[in-house]
């Protein structure tokens, strides 16, 4: 499970931050990341999102579950090392896809991405997730914060929907309410990065992300990847993404024909 882009060092940081920076994980594949947002941009799948209240300057785009119908995001996922680069902070066996992301902060966008755990969100659990979260631009002030340790929490944290700032569940009781990392003096990951350069971290990861007030835009690319012990799991409503219909039962693995396996268990194999 080692990978050259991986040290033991940032293994040991994952497994104990939930969250960590892969220097140039796609430094090569930035031009292809690049003209995948662009046609996401053109052609927005159902999911499309604008996160902007009417007055609120600036453009705040967001889509996923796309990377089926859009080339680039596929050329990437196959023929990119994230799967093995996956595989090894994980400590997994086994890389299989959940889903893609593409996050858009144009110029004068002062909105900042409300913290929020995805875990909640999704109908998938296990301790062997990750995200990879990687900007198309140079990012100094735009960039991922992470809460250091927050995976491990025994509580998840609610989730809410970031317009209406109200819950995405109907019992808050099961959920500690959104802290204010700053303010409560936790212990915020922040890193400036280069084009390619990604930050990966755990689903249940608190993160969230400061507003663009620069000149130019931020651009950033997010891959959903889960591992061994990733199962199926029921929510109290829509999850996010919903992904209607796809017949799955609490404790069963991700149907492979939706979501494929990257790099297969040595089970399936042998």
């Amino acid at each position: 499970m080692s990978h050259p882009l991986v040290t033991e060092q940032d293994i040991a940081q994952y497994q104990r931050d939930g969250a960590v920076v892969i220097r140039g994980l796609w430094r090569d594949w930035v031009d292809t990341i690049a003209a995948g947002i662009e046609r996401n941009l053109r052609e927005p799948g159902p999911y499309a999102a604008e996160n902007l209240k009417p007055g609120e300057g600036g453009r705040f785009f967001d889509d996923y579950c796309n990377w089926d119908r859009i080339p680039e995001f596929q050329d990437v996922i196959r023929n990119s090392p994230v799967a093995g680069v996956a595989a090894a902070l994980m400590g997994s066996d086994s890389v299989q896809m959940f889903h893609d992301h593409v996050l858009i902060k144009e110029p004068g966008t002062s909105k900042p991405t409300p913290w929020h755990q995805d875990g909640p969100y999704y109908f998938v659990e296990g301790q062997q997730t990750v995200s990879f979260w990687s900007p198309m631009d140079p990012v100094r002030e735009a960039t991922l914060r992470c809460v250091a340790g927050s995976h491990l929490w025994e509580k998840p944290v609610l989730p809410t929907r970031w317009l209406a700032e109200t819950s995405f569940y109907p019992n808050e009781d099961d959920y500690r309410s959104v802290p204010d990392p700053d303010a409560e003096g936790m212990r915020v990951l922040e890193w400036e990065l280069e084009p390619g350069d990604a930050v990966a971290f755990n689903f249940l990861t608190l993160h969230g992300a400061r507003g663009n007030t620069t000149d130019r835009r931020r651009r950033a690319f997010s891959l959903r990847l889960v591992g061994d012990d990733a199962r199926y799991v029921e929510r109290p409503g829509r999850t996010s993404p919903p992904y209607p219909g796809h017949d799955m039962q609490p404790g069963q693995r991700l149907r492979e024909d939706w979501f494929p396996m990257l790099i297969p268990s040595r089970q399936a194999a042998e």
